[in-house]
């Protein structure tokens, strides 16, 4: 088992022994880990259901059979194709978390390329780039948004009633760069795709429960059932499939411990060093003027720097619950900034393996100058629609 572990999660490991000896040696007291640990707790349930549900819902072939039939649907044309795709990627990460979008659909999208002879990047990108930027609408979106709600103060509904507005700019911006950097016939080279042939799914019984399953959870969050609850609804009644039609698929292997576990450490390793001297840098990094913009520049920033969620664990702690419109303008810079850098969300690393294993080149150079101009417009765009219309 150890000689299975990569670097990352020798990373995530070293995180959460890091956040254990703080606590030992009393650097975190004692009041403020296990007060980290209540908040988190929901979360970490959460996180395990949907990417279970999400894991046995691309396994009973859900996701293959959308992604067919959206190329089916397309006709052979790319603009079609290309509507279809953002809006199922735009989908899938606002309610079925962004972790989806990348590490389950990539591959999804990359099986359906050689079929239809499609580009590969193109669809590569829409995954990843919408993964992070249609992140904003719901909590359930992204951790980020999950871990600001209860300093911010809004239900669900609330929630997305602030950030609808943020939500449709980033989207908008993402569509432009999108077709103008990989879409266009200039950058794909090919006129027309060649729609697939639909297969049938193996196991309809399966499928059947994965899609009610997906479907239950959607409903849940609509009648402001609390997240943790409805993703572990919905899981039941995709494992109990799984259970009675497939049993050898369900593995230990479903379990993110790696990303249980790195979160568990960031919330023990970030209220330390905000203990000892961080939150003062933080306080002058995003100022005392209450500029929504630099805010969020700043979560960006840090994002591409250290990760997504280290950087908004961290500049969260120093803005006053009052000051709503820069929590979010945080939320905005931690979620749609994170396209610059491969290490920049976790969701971003798994997407970089995924490519890897399905041998579909990124032009790291191309990577990095298309996510900053997209990180640079989305922001200044998403930013003015939350202060002006959100």
């Amino acid at each position: 088992m150890l000689r299975r572990l990569g670097v990352l999660d020798w990373i995530r490991i070293g995180l959460l022994l890091l956040g254990l000896v703080f606590v030992a040696t009393g650097l975190l007291p004692w009041e403020a880990a296990t007060e980290s640990m209540d908040e988190i707790g929901p979360l970490l349930i959460f996180l395990v259901a949907i990417i279970v549900v999400a894991e046995l819902t691309k396994e009973a072939q859900v996701f293959d059979a959308i992604a067919a039939r959206m190329a089916v649907l397309g006709r052979g044309n790319y603009a079609a194709l290309f509507f279809l795709c953002v809006a199922f990627a735009s989908f899938v990460t606002i309610f079925l978390n962004l972790d989806t979008t990348a590490v389950l659909l990539t591959p999804v999208m990359l099986a359906l390329a050689p079929k239809a002879r499609i580009a590969a990047l193109p669809l590569a990108m829409t995954t990843i780039w919408l993964a992070n930027t249609a992140s904003l609408l719901l909590p359930v979106s992204n951790l980020t948004n999950l871990l600001g709600m209860e300093k911010i103060g809004l239900d669900a509904q609330e929630f997305a009633a602030r950030m609808w507005s943020p939500q449709i700019a980033a989207i908008a911006v993402t569509m432009v760069f999108l077709w103008v950097f990989y879409w266009r016939r200039g950058e794909r080279r090919d006129l027309r795709y060649t729609p697939p042939v639909l297969e049938p799914v193996a196991d309809r019984v399966l499928f059947g429960a994965a899609s009610a399953g997906c479907l239950l959870f959607i409903a849940l969050l609509l009648l402001e059932v609390h997240v943790a609850v409805a993703a572990t609804a919905a899981a039941v009644i995709v494992l109990g499939a799984f259970l009675l039609r497939a049993r050898e698929r369900l593995t230990w292997s479903l379990i993110p411990w790696q990303l249980v576990i790195f979160v568990t450490g960031l919330f023990l390793v970030v209220p330390t060093l905000s203990l000892h001297g961080m939150s003062t840098l933080m306080t002058w990094l995003i100022g005392a003027d209450g500029n929504p913009y630099r805010t969020a520049a700043v979560g960006a920033g840090l994002s591409n720097v250290i990760n997504n969620l280290p950087a908004y664990t961290a500049v969260e702690a120093v803005i006053p619950a009052a000051d709503q419109d820069r929590l979010l303008a945080l939320l905005v810079g931690t979620n749609v900034g994170p396209v610059v850098t491969p290490w920049a969300s976790l969701a971003t690393l798994l997407w970089f393996e995924s490519c890897r294993r399905h041998e579909v080149k990124v032009p790291m150079r191309r990577f990095l100058l298309t996510g900053t101009g997209l990180a640079v417009v989305g922001l200044v765009a998403t930013v003015w629609a939350l202060v002006n219309v959100g």
